[in-house]
């Protein structure tokens, strides 16, 4: 019998109240492979209300006592047994392979610990005021309230800890929403918080239906205690998320889509860029929003590099991890529709006269191979849109101002690469590109726990994991006594 995944709400594991449920569909098994609590809209309210509550005292602790805590999720989670309850879960659950699996559980250690260093920042700053003599002013942060966060499917674990870990970390409380692709391994981030001694309450975790999720979104949205939500996903969803947050004037974080452009200069060393642009494109089949989804080379290097990709990419080999899981690099991808969708993207692009230099424009239920297009360009649905599949796209400039005008010719601005050997042009060029982190001869995937890689808006989203987006900024300003008011006299 599948495995369970129920809701935590209030400290306590419970059922929906009305007992609904959902299947987990794994598109490699082909098949159910879990059962999870579909919640209604009284667990909901439950779980806010828990989150209300908790934030009376949990708001109180020192930013030194939330540390503690932290830490100590840090020495849970490096435990062989956390290694394999999350690796052997995500693969379950969301048919990654291994290593992606694996990527996924790694990267969260530091992540905490990164988090837990804010307890050092979390600290105010005294001023005199410019008008008024001996009137003194303190700025501090202070935490918000409620948190509504939601984390997807694709890096189950380590999303769902920065959903949840940056807004406590600041004092808040948290209800924080499963992709209903993945329950259990995002049940497993708050439970690891729970046993690190958080208190009951602090974070409260539902999942609920595809069906059910937007009105009982839009209900979270909107209860009085919720001062923000944090969302990562498409920018599809995103829109939605703003939407019904903008009626209720409720700020919002958004990690969206990526079509991170790689941009080649003529003197870039062609071994790396090859090497860099292969593991960003291809990594878990392209399904990451900083996946290199474009390539922008300029015209003497661009025959070399093409050729050195078409190689690597070739030598990647594309199957059903539960036949194949040996020699198959990359695994399907996360439904059979986004396997269609993306081979009819590049379907697309060659009908509308683009060059198809590798790939059969097939899947296999949803395993689709590597494939590599030459001439794509604005305009054609696979420059336009993120393609969440492990395509590259090329496009041949001639001068690197020309490369920087494709590079910001979409609406995603997350992340980019540029590659020159010349680090007086990178410095120049790298601050053009309108992408909200930029790396110098490094992949597209890459960013740092201290500065989320978030977009500049549109439809890689905006806003920062980071304490000054979800902290108030208050001012308390003690008044001399004995001031005269002119209007008065």
């Amino acid at each position: 019998m599948p495995p369970f995944t129920p809701l935590f709400i209030d400290g306590q594991q419970v059922p929906a109240s009305d007992k609904a449920t959902f299947e987990v569909y794994n598109a490699s098994a082909g098949a159910a492979v879990g059962l999870s609590a579909s919640a209604s809209s009284a667990d909901c309210k439950a779980a806010v209300e828990a989150a209300g509550r908790a934030f009376q005292t949990w708001e109180k602790t020192t930013p030194w006592a939330r540390r503690d805590i932290f830490l100590k999720a840090a020495q849970l989670v490096v435990t062989d047994r956390w290694r394999d309850l999350v690796t052997q879960t995500s693969m379950e659950e969301t048919a990654c392979t291994p290593a992606w699996a694996a990527g996924g559980y790694v990267g969260a250690a530091p992540m905490i610990l990164t988090i837990a260093s804010f307890a050092n920042e979390l600290t105010g700053k005294t001023f005199m005021s410019s008008s008024i003599p001996d009137l003194q002013c303190v700025m501090e942060p202070r935490a918000m309230g409620v948190i509504f966060g939601i984390a997807p499917w694709n890096a189950p674990f380590v999303l769902t800890i920065r959903a949840i870990a940056v807004p406590i970390m600041c004092g808040n409380t948290v209800v924080v929403k499963s992709s209903e692709f993945s329950p259990r391994t995002q049940a497993l981030a708050v439970q690891l918080f729970h046993e690190a001694g958080l208190p009951n309450g602090v974070i409260n975790y539902i999942s609920m239906s595809r069906e059910s999720s937007p009105a009982l979104t839009a209900e979270i949205i909107a209860h009085p205690l919720v001062r923000k939500i944090n969302f990562t996903g498409s920018d599809r969803v995103g829109r939605i998320i703003a939407t019904e947050a903008a009626k209720h004037l409720k700020p919002t974080v958004l990690e969206l889509g990526g079509k991170a452009p790689a941009v080649v200069l003529d003197d870039a060393s062609i071994p790396d860029a090859a090497n860099a642009i292969v593991f960003g494109a291809m990594l878990h089949s392209g399904q990451i929003c900083m996946s290199t989804e474009r390539v922008i080379v300029q015209r003497g290097a661009a025959e070399a590099l093409i050729a050195q990709i078409k190689s690597l990419a070739a030598s990647l080999t594309a199957g059903d991890l539960k036949t194949d899981p040996k020699s198959a690099k990359l695994g399907p991808l996360f439904t059979e529709a986004s396997a269609e969708n993306v081979v009819s993207m590049i379907a697309e692009a060659k009908a509308a006269g683009a060059e198809v230099l590798l790939g059969d424009l097939a899947r296999q239920g949803a395993v689709v191979k590597p494939h590599l297009v030459k001439g794509v360009k604005p305009g054609m649905r696979l420059w336009e849109r993120e393609s969440f599949g492990p395509v590259i796209a090329f496009a041949v400039v001639d001068t690197p101002e020309e490369a920087v005008e494709l590079a910001n010719a979409s609406d995603y601005s997350l992340t980019a690469s540029l590659w020159t050997s010349d680090m007086y042009l990178a410095q120049r060029i790298a601050p053009l590109i309108r992408a909200g982190y930029t790396n110098i001869n490094g992949p597209t995937f890459h960013g740092e726990p201290l500065v989320s890689a978030v977009g500049l808006g549109g439809s890689s989203g905006y806003g920062h994991f980071g304490i000054d987006d979800f902290t108030d900024k208050r001012v308390i300003a003690t008044h001399p006594l004995g001031r005269e008011f002119p209007f008065l006299h």
